[in-house]
């Protein structure tokens, strides 16, 4: 290996904290403001970033930590922006003139304020979530038909946080149902949706109560994990209809509460991950940079040690090392453990 590709190695390395882009989970777009007579774009710039940064930390916070930062003063949150950028639109069925604004928070500032607080946030990687939801009305079932959380659920509290997938009506859903129908809450949801097995996977169980409150009973598995959960929604002086509109609206803030759970990332204990780099013709160190910076989790990567074959390299990342070894592959980077030994490269 020559001088002058050594210190193009280097200078790629050492120069990659600041190069690694941030990841669109920090921004946070389509912030809609009215735009008002005499309003100065100053105070609709600052009106954008306090809406956005509620935005942001409800997308990706638990709801116990949002509470801290509720009373974060702004100009706090002001130095947090990297950037934005401001368009005029229009919008259907309103008067006025509106603006969206497109704002990107700085990571490692949001990082150094998280960290402050003691608090941990959740970077979603897979956002879909196979669901069954199950009426239980005068000890009868109802699953495909006559239910309405089956037939409503994705027309209520519509959210990009997760994709709820309702699977399409199946016999051999609805005789494993009808087996277990005695004993529901001991049926393995992985048996019971087989075809989504490898995914994340819920069970709503919703026991109608006319009076008083209704019982809903989670059975997910998310990550692997198998998890239950029991809610009581109770019904106060709704109407009927916004009573099950409300019972769905508060089983899905409890499912994306849950798949945050599984997805949190504390700033505060990083790993280090030892890798090989072969150097070569389809695995080359510039092509894997450019795939590296798109994973956020990755904080830094520092050269260890180069040879005219090979280059070891150490990766600071966040999170689990599952994780990030979904990350890699959706970046089409192999990472594999050969003879004691991590190896990389890209495919």
């Amino acid at each position: 290996m020559n001088f002058y590709k050594i210190i193009f190695i280097l200078i790629v390395f050492f120069k990659t904290e600041t190069l690694l882009s941030d990841n669109n989970i920090f921004s946070v777009n389509n912030i809609e403001i009215e735009r008002k007579d005499k309003v100065s774009n100053e105070a609709l710039a600052n009106k954008a970033v306090k809406k956005g940064f509620n935005q942001l930390i409800k997308k990706i916070l638990l709801k116990k930590d949002i509470q801290k930062l509720v009373d974060l003063n702004f100009s706090t949150i002001k130095q947090l922006v990297t950037f934005y950028q401001i368009s005029n639109i229009q919008i259907e069925d309103k008067k006025g003139e509106f603006v969206s604004f497109s704002i990107t928070f700085d990571k490692d500032k949001v990082h150094n304020l998280f960290y402050q607080n003691g608090i941990s946030y959740s970077d979603i990687f897979e956002k879909e979530l196979y669901i069954l939801p199950i009426l239980i009305k005068d000890l009868e079932l109802f699953i495909f038909n006559n239910n309405f959380f089956y037939e409503n659920w994705n027309s209520i509290y519509e959210t990009d946080l997760i994709e709820f997938i309702l699977p399409l009506e199946n016999i051999e859903i609805i005789q494993q149902i009808n087996r277990y129908k005695n004993n529901l809450i001991n049926i393995e949801v992985s048996s019971l949706l087989k075809e989504y097995q490898k995914k994340n996977l819920a069970l709503i169980l919703i026991e109608n109560n006319e009076k008083g409150k209704n019982k809903v009973y989670i059975k997910a598995k998310i990550q692997n994990k198998n998890i239950s959960k029991n809610l009581n929604i109770e019904k106060l002086d709704q109407a009927k209809k916004e009573y099950k509109n409300n019972i769905i609206i508060e089983t899905k803030k409890e499912l994306i509460n849950l798949i945050k759970s599984e997805n949190l990332i504390d700033i505060r204990t990083p790993s280090f991950l030892n890798v090989r780099l072969n150097l070569n013709k389809k695995s080359n160190l510039v092509e894997l940079r450019s795939r590296i910076k798109n994973i956020d989790l990755v904080e830094n990567i520092f050269v260890q040690e180069f040879t005219k074959d090979f280059i070891s390299l150490r990766i600071k990342y966040l999170g689990k090392m599952n994780k990030i070894i979904n990350q890699l592959k959706n970046e089409n980077i192999n990472l594999q453990y050969i003879n004691d030994q991590w190896e990389i490269k890209t495919l």
